[in-house]
């Protein structure tokens, strides 16, 4: 079990600015999740099964609700704003899916993954079939310019995946190239959710490259907080099972700085673990405790606060509004889930 490290956030304001998120957008979100039951559905039984074992299994929606709040902040009022939401939904699930067989991981939000019940061969193409409705969802609402954003974000997506696939267990990882990873894998795609809105209002470049620039440097500190709660989270109110990338091998931020801020016999350690895959009963402790010898846990939080000021500064264009209070609010929120 992780050990809860105190990051000096505001926790308290953090879970104030998601409930006011979620409250400004309740009744778009209510459509939205009326839609995505509806759309899920097929004849193979199978499909509607396994989807909405992940879909009803807790998750904060945070994505489609950034996208409700920013198409809110842009002025518009047509009927395409759930089925926009319901898209970027699609594509986060679907990765999902795929991320679960391609991590093994046997638990999400304290319930058995998909892959554990089901198999992974269902799992794959389950998520297969949510992209397919993804795009179903894009080519609806009769855009281009967010089918190609969209699509084009899809692609990263994967190939931040292979990124990740072919530096497995690669001790000598470098930060650029984790942020490359984790901007691929995940501030993608909360690029392209906050950027639509902007393109389905008809609002002008400078406006779809601000909420572009907001997503991306939300979704990297999203992340970077993601990984440091791996090591240092309560299991309860963490999306996975505590210890999962240490135990996959995978190479986040926290283990970069301390492998390359150790000595020659903790860089050993780092290398048996991650590298040759030989891990101990109490290795995950030893691994913590090494991280919080070198500060890595405090400095990637601390470079999370750094791409969440320019998330913050990203949206200085737009006049004052409650919507854009909200998403400036939710900053907060993905830093202080760090408590």
């Amino acid at each position: 079990m992780g050990v809860v490290v105190p990051f000096d956030s505001e926790d308290s304001g953090g879970e104030n600015a998601f409930s006011a998120l979620r409250e400004l957008v309740a009744d778009e979100m209510a459509r939205t999740n009326d839609f995505i039951l509806n759309r899920m559905q097929s004849h193979v039984r199978m499909i509607p099964d396994l989807a909405g074992h992940l879909i009803k299994s807790g998750g904060k929606r945070l994505r489609p609700m950034l996208t409700l709040a920013a198409i809110r902040m842009c002025g518009y009022h047509g009927e395409d704003n759930v089925r926009l939401a319901a898209s970027v939904e699609f594509l986060h699930t679907a990765t999902l899916l795929h991320d679960d067989v391609v991590d093994e991981s046997g638990l999400r939000r304290g319930l058995s993954t998909a892959n554990a019940i089901w198999g992974n061969q269902a799992s794959v193409l389950v998520g297969d079939f949510l992209l397919s409705r993804a795009f179903q969802l894009m080519v609806e609402i009769g855009s281009l310019r967010i089918l190609e954003i969209l699509s084009s974000a899809a692609g990263v997506i994967v190939e931040g995946e292979v990124l990740q696939l072919e530096r497995a267990s690669d001790i000598a990882t470098t930060e650029d190239t984790y942020l490359r990873i984790i901007t691929a894998k995940t501030a993608t795609l909360f690029a392209a959710a906050c950027q639509t809105a902007a393109v389905i209002a008809g609002r002008p470049a400078i406006e779809e490259e601000a909420l572009e620039s907001y997503g991306k440097n939300l979704g990297i500190a999203f992340q970077l907080v993601d990984d440091a709660l791996d090591y240092a989270a309560r299991q309860a109110s963490f999306g996975k099972t505590v210890g999962d990338d240490f135990r996959e091998g995978k190479i986040t931020l926290p283990v970069v700085l301390s492998f390359r801020r150790g000595n020659d016999i903790e860089r050993a350690f780092w290398r048996r673990v991650m590298l040759d895959g030989q891990q101990e009963a109490d290795d995950l402790a030893k691994a913590l405790a090494l991280m919080q010898r070198h500060g890595a846990l405090t400095d990637t939080i601390e470079r999370a606060r750094h791409y969440g000021d320019m998330a913050r500064d990203a949206l200085a264009i737009f006049p004052d509004s409650i919507e854009k209070t909200c998403l400036v609010g939710i900053v907060d929120f993905c830093i202080s889930r760090a408590h």
